[in-house]
């Protein structure tokens, strides 16, 4: 494909998605983020996830957001501020994508993904070669998206990182979270947005020789939380062990199997 470019790359994404975003800046916009926010993660107290005004000021100091639209409804949107990073003795700047959601009768149609594509144009566009964001380590769908579908690197992993949640989603479930590293000019981007980032099976890796390792994830580790908590809690034990015995022993993730789980390589 000899016309890539990161628009390029967005405007087939919102094509084959059937959804437009557009980047947020007014309060009446910034309602129909914080909306989606509460539906995705329905706080006990009733209570919203982020207040207009608050994404208001973000906006106004530089942040993101953003909402994507299908016949004019929203159905997804993000949310990210601005960040920094050592580099040597000094700072880099980022931008810090903190709530990214699609409403669930929209899920799985590639949606969160538009949403990034579109962040990553805006972050381009406003001098930002890095986007990063947390994630659950447990998600299979959400690794498997990162990993392959974006690209990005992971660096990081933080145990309870957000301490207790109280949201329909996160509520009662410690809050490990692995660090996406999003750079938006590396090879490995441009080959996910190609296509060409497969999954790697780590038996042959093995086979050949290779330093690897394999961590296993739950099918559906959200499904599991509302009908089998303890099970997912013992999973979330056994990744989080497995995950820090493997950081502390030089691997890092390189992609994820044929299966869904994280495939790691000696660095």
């Amino acid at each position: 494909m000899t016309d890539w470019s990161p628009e390029a790359d967005l405007a087939r994404a919102e094509e084959r998605a059937h959804v437009q975003v557009r980047s947020l800046t007014d309060l009446s916009e910034l309602a129909d983020a914080g909306r989606i926010f509460d539906e995705v993660w329905p706080a006990a107290d009733g209570s919203t996830q982020v207040a207009s005004n608050l994404m208001r000021a973000l906006v106004h100091a530089g942040g993101y957001a953003s909402a994507a639209y299908r016949d004019g409804r929203p159905i997804g949107a993000a949310l990210a501020f601005v960040g920094r990073h050592r580099v040597g003795d000094g700072w880099h700047g980022h931008l810090h994508s903190h709530m990214a959601a699609v409403l669930d009768p929209y899920r799985d149609q590639q949606i969160g993904t538009v949403l990034k594509k579109h962040q990553r144009v805006w972050a381009l566009e406003h001098g930002f070669d890095t986007v990063v964001w947390t994630f659950d380590p447990l998600v299979r769908r959400n690794a498997r998206v990162n990993l392959l579908k974006l690209g990005v690197d992971v660096h990081g992993f933080e145990v309870d990182f957000y301490g207790s949640m109280n949201d329909g989603i996160n509520s009662g479930d410690p809050t490990d979270r692995l660090f996406a590293w999003w750079r938006l000019d590396s090879p490995r981007v441009y080959a996910a947005s190609m296509g060409t980032l497969l999954p790697i099976d780590s038996v042959e890796l093995i086979a050949a020789g290779r330093d690897v390792v394999h961590i296993d994830l739950p099918e559906d580790i959200v499904a599991l939380r509302a009908s089998e908590p303890e099970a997912a809690r013992g999973w979330r034990f056994a990744v989080r062990a497995a995950l820090i015995e493997a950081f502390q022993e030089g691997y890092v993730i390189t992609g994820v199997s044929p299966s869904g789980g994280y495939v790691l390589e000696r660095h």
